[in-house]
This record gives structure tokens, C-alpha cells and sequence, in this order.
């Protein structure tokens, strides 16, 4: 069994609520996933993501097989005994990260050669090569290794990128079918193994984004993710190409949109049908001084509201960011304290702040989860 996925509800817009099993644990849909890219998020302990009720975190493929190596992780026992996680994970394919190096790439039927950001040393990256090295990292769900467009991209041009994720993902597929039983926790759980998503392409281009979904649909996933969006395109773009994708992708598998968004907008996707969603931006955000909170603190609904807590009128402000809010953060400090240690350079200050972020996008999507469960 690689995941089992159970629908409990679902609305009149398409949201729908649903229980995902995976080898680590069950976890709710919809879910935001915090992103925890060098097998940490980042200035947030385990113990805290635990507290703030994170069923899944995400981890980064490429930046793990630079530094400190996959190999190294497999020796440990895999991502969740190395990082010391018990809950589900996933791990994206690289294949992001690979494209945003785009100066230091080279693209070919067989994968991708790349310079390392980090030392300048050359790596390849093959479908069957980020199989294995995210099989060696040991996530519950894994990705297939996709090429993600520039945007703008012609239609030409995304046609034929289009077609190279295809042949990859069916090679990742295969890769995956004749090795699962390598992932570190094998013994642990003998009748388990990692789940394989396929990425739906196709750029801006309604028409190729159906051509994608169909043809993964085909090989048969037990997932599927939409990628490459968010990548500059308007908010209204982005909203169309997640509609027409999910038109296309069987209602009993997960789905997931990756690299989104703000917390409306994780909402909205929410309710559209999207089951999985990450996203930097809330310890990204964290890191320079920016938190969300409600308009209103007394209505959970309220629309959502960027604070700047480096600005000089909070120095004296002795509230909390948010009023309404739960989290640890908000019961313990104000405003005044968050802006004195940003001032000051602490690292309390991130950390706080990255919490206080995350918590509110949970609370988002918990909130959500209680909407769609009672239709």
C-alpha cells in the first residue's frame, strides 16, 4: 500500500474534505504543507511544528543531495529518523530547483546536467536518478521528475517541455515500480511503501494543460500535482490553469498544487477541489519582519491583512499581532517585543514570527476542513 484516500465530504463548489493515509500517519485534506527545505523549516523545531498541529511537511530533493547527501540520510535510516520527524512526508523531485538554475543548466532527453549553487561542481540529474535519490531520503510521497517552462514561454516551446515531463514521468514511474522496496524503512513497514505523484504541465496554455492531465491520468498515478505556477503569472491565470487541471484529474486521488500561496489564496484553491498545497512564504515572510492576521480579529473570515512589524508604530504597541489568534505567539508576546527583536537582529524574532505565520496558515486550513465537513 503506498496510500489510501478516503472523501468524508464534499461541497457544491468541489471543496472536498478527505483522510489521507500514508505510512507515517493520516492526515486532513485540504492540507498546507509547511515547506522544510534542508530537512528543516526553517527556525522552527520539530517539536513546535508538532504543536502547531502540522500533519506533513515537504523537503527539497536537490538541496538534500548536495549537502549533506542522500546516501548519508539512507545510513542514518531516512528523512524522518535523520531529522528526527515522525509524521508523513513528502519530497519534491528537483526538478523546481534544477530549473531556476538556469544559467547553470543543460537540458537533454536523458535529464539535466547542473552546476551546484553551492560549489560550482557539475551533477545529472535523470528521472531515474531523482527516483533513487528520493527513495534513499525515504518521504512517504515522492515526485516524478518533471521540467518546469520559464513564463512567458511560447506555445511551441512549453509543447515540447510538456512532452519531455511525459517521457520522464514515465520513467520515474517504472524506476519507482521496480525499486520501492529500497526505502530505508522497508522492515519497519513491510506491506508500505512510498506513493508517486505526477506533475500536470503545460505552462498558460488551457489546451496543453488538458493534454498533460489526460496523459498522466493514463499512467496511472496515485497521485497528481499541478506544477508550474506561481512562477509570475497573474493571480487569475494561476486560478484558471488549477480549474481546468482539476477537470482533468480523477476525483479519488489527491491532488496537490505546488508552490502556493497566500493564505486566501490557499483557501480559495481549497474549496475549488485542491487537497495539498506548500508554500515558503509563511517563514520567508517570518524572516523579514512580515505577518498575516485578520482585518477583523473577531471573525476568522475576515480578509487577510500583511503587518510589517518593523514599523515604527509598533514599537510601543504592548498587543498581541493578532487578537483573535490561538497560536503560542500571540498568547505570550506583543507586538512592541516582536519589533524590538527584529531591530535588533535577535533570531527570536524570525522564530516567532515564522511560527505566529504558520499557525495562521494551519488555522486557515483547519477552518477550512470544518466548512467543507459540515456541507
Amino acid at each position: 500500500m503506498s496510500l489510501q484516500f478516503e472523501i468524508a465530504a464534499e461541497s457544491a463548489g468541489a471543496g472536498r474534505s478527505a483522510h489521507l493515509t500514508l505510512p507515517h500517519g493520516v492526515v486532513q485534506t485540504p492540507v498546507f504543507m509547511p515547506v522544510g527545505t534542508a530537512a528543516t523549516v526553517k527556525a522552527v523545531p520539530q517539536d513546535v511544528l508538532e504543536r502547531l498541529n502540522a500533519e506533513i511537511i515537504l523537503a527539497n530533493t536537490y538541496h538534500l543531495y548536495l549537502r549533506p547527501g542522500h546516501e548519508l540520510i539512507r545510513r542514518a535510516g531516512g528523512l524522518h529518523r535523520f531529522m528526527s520527524w515522525e509524521r508523513p512526508m513528502l519530497t519534491d523531485s528537483g526538478g523546481f530547483q534544477v530549473f531556476s538554475l538556469a544559467k547553470l543548466r543543460k537540458i537533454s532527453d536523458d535529464g539535466v546536467e547542473f552546476q551546484s549553487h553551492l560549489d560550482g561542481s557539475k551533477h545529472f540529474f535523470s528521472p531515474e536518478h531523482s527516483m533513487e535519490v528520493q527513495i534513499a531520503l525515504g518521504a512517504d510521497v515522492m515526485m516524478a521528475f518533471d521540467e518546469c517552462v520559464e513564463t512567458p514561454a511560447s506555445w511551441e516551446r512549453t509543447k515540447n517541455s510538456m512532452a519531455l515531463t511525459h517521457a520522464w514521468a514515465g520513467r520515474s514511474k517504472k524506476y519507482w515500480e521496480e525499486h520501492r522496496h529500497e526505502v530505508p524503512w522497508a522492515r519497519e513497514f513491510e506491506d508500505k511503501h512510498q506513493a508517486l505523484f505526477g506533475i500536470v504541465q503545460g505552462g498558460m496554455y488551457a489546451d496543453l494543460r488538458k493534454e498533460s492531465a489526460e496523459r498522466l491520468v493514463e499512467m496511472d498515478f496515485p497521485g497528481y500535482a499541478i506544477g508550474g505556477l506561481a512562477v509570475g503569472e497573474p493571480r487569475e491565470v494561476t486560478r484558471e490553469m488549477i480549474a481546468l487541471t482539476l477537470e482533468h484529474l480523477p476525483k479519488d486521488r489527491p491532488r496537490y498544487v505546488m508552490g502556493v500561496g497566500y493564505p486566501d489564496e490557499i483557501e480559495e484553491y481549497a474549496k475549488m477541489g485542491v487537497d495539498m498545497m506548500d508554500c515558503v512564504l509563511p517563514t520567508r515572510a517570518g524572516r523579514h519582519g512580515l505577518l498575516f492576521v485578520r482585518e477583523d480579529p473577531n471573525d476568522r473570515t475576515s480578509p487577510v491583512v500583511r503587518m510589517n512589524i518593523k514599523k515604527l508604530e509598533y514599537a510601543e504597541d504592548h498587543g498581541p499581532i493578532d487578537a483573535g489568534c490561538g497560536c503560542m505567539v500571540c498568547a505570550r508576546y506583543s507586538r512592541a517585543y516582536l519589533r524590538h527583536l527584529f531591530a535588533s537582529g535577535e533570531p527570536l524574532g524570525a522564530t516567532l514570527n515564522s511560527i505566529h505565520n504558520l499557525s495562521f496558515y494551519l488555522e486557515t486550513m483547519e477552518r477550512v476542513r470544518g466548512e467543507l465537513a459540515s456541507v
